[in-house]
């Protein structure tokens, strides 16, 4: 393995705060070299997209540039590859594209593990259209999202599921392979949210038994947006409302207004990035991925049975996180410890450790955590063994006060 995490930490202006970061599970930090890709996208000569004047021509490569390069990162066509100011706005405005073609008696299944960005906007679509909306329970007992949870609710009325690949609260990683291939012969639609697996894990879109896949970029280095994957002769079936001068060409057609070039710059650059975390990878950009992010997933397990093992041994703890296949994010309680006052004393001591129910509402609720939820800890590509000394020793005096 040639994952050097203390040349990696380098690259973040970030950290050189002292700050012991994590909350990446809800944005990662940034590094230098993707803040400097959007200032040189913004300052350059830049207007419209074009291929006359120099400006347009900028533009024009910001874009291409953009989608070439999460095409290398999920293994798909870069003509399925959909900008999106967030994964909320992505899945409402495909939501309602999705339900032009539902009616009453339809059935959607949607995943009680799931980020309410990928409930909400299906569950009122579904509403709006008189169609049955069926839950995919979470185990309680074991944090797992099991596979039949999702089949057994299969019909020949199911339209779509949506299921997340990885909870960004207790990291559960579902077997969306089995989940997709039982949907896909069903007949129906599958969407996977990736925006909390995507960070963590090598994803191959075009061997994945999904009809659509997202993720968010500024939880893999990137700034604040996202995209939306598809086989882009599905998007030519798709009929979305546009304006009628814009263009009908796919994937253009379903991006509202002028583009942030200079976003989708820092995005190419983020991606860039990742591919050269193993230092010693080759290749295409698509080669030094894949060994990139092997290598970072097996650092980032590596810490993060570490942070286990520091955590299981603090008094009265529950951890939520009980899942086989996991990111690195724990999801824990202290009994009769206010998360929310445990999370205010971290900050004193320059550990960033939040608590909430962080948008996977039913989940928390599941749990039995309320709308409160509980205290979340993840991994990321620069946290190192220090960094959780730092969490456990301020996590045990805390409960030394109580």
């Amino acid at each position: 393995m040639s994952y050097q995490v203390d040349r990696i930490r380098k690259d973040f202006p970030s950290l050189n705060t002292g700050l012991a970061y994590f909350d990446g599970p809800g944005g990662t930090q940034t590094p230098k070299v993707v803040g400097d890709a959007i200032a040189k996208a913004i300052t350059e000569p830049l207007s419209n997209q074009g291929r006359t004047t120099a400006s347009e021509q900028n533009a024009e490569d910001c874009v291409i540039g953009y989608r070439n390069a999460v095409a290398d990162l999920l293994n798909c066509d870069p003509k399925g590859v959909v900008y999106g100011r967030s994964w909320t706005q992505l899945t409402y405005d495909f939501s309602r594209t999705l339900a032009k073609s539902w009616s009453k008696g339809d059935e959607i299944i949607i995943s009680q593990l799931d980020h309410d960005s990928n409930i909400r906007p299906w569950v009122q679509a579904a509403e709006a259209k008189g169609v049955t909306v069926k839950w995919a329970k979470v185990n309680t007992q074991t944090s797992e999202l099991d596979t039949s949870s999702v089949t057994d609710l299969l019909t020949a009325k199911t339209k779509f599921v949506a299921v997340t690949g990885a909870s960004n609260t207790l990291g559960t990683r579902p077997d969306t392979t089995a989940i997709g291939k039982a949907v896909k012969a069903n007949g129906s639609l599958f969407l996977i949210d990736g925006v909390h697996l995507t960070p963590h894990a090598l994803i191959d879109f075009k061997n994945m038994p999904a009809d659509f896949f997202g993720f968010s970029s500024y939880k893999i280095l990137g700034p604040h947006c996202a995209s939306f994957i598809a086989d882009p002769a599905l998007l030519e079936t798709l009929s979305n409302d546009k304006l009628l001068p814009s263009t009908m060409v796919v994937p253009a057609r379903f991006e509202f207004g002028t583009l942030p070039y200079e976003l989708m710059a820092g995005v190419s650059a983020a991606i860039d990035y990742v591919a050269a975390l193993d230092d010693q990878a080759s290749g295409t950009r698509r080669e030094r991925l894949v060994k990139s992010l092997t290598c970072l997933e097996e650092y980032e397990q590596s810490l993060f049975d570490y942070m286990l093992k520091g955590l299981a041994n603090l008094p009265a703890i529950t951890i939520y996180s009980k899942a086989k296949h996991h990111t690195p994010t724990a999801y824990f309680n202290f009994k009769d410890v206010v998360a929310a006052d445990l999370y205010k004393f971290m900050a004193t001591k320059k550990v960033n450790l939040p608590a909430a129910n962080f948008y996977a509402l039913e989940v928390s609720r599941a749990l039995g955590l309320g709308d409160a939820g509980a205290l979340r800890a993840g991994v990321a590509p620069y946290s190192t063994k220090d960094d959780v000394d730092r969490l456990i020793s301020g996590l045990e005096e805390y409960l030394a006060r109580k």
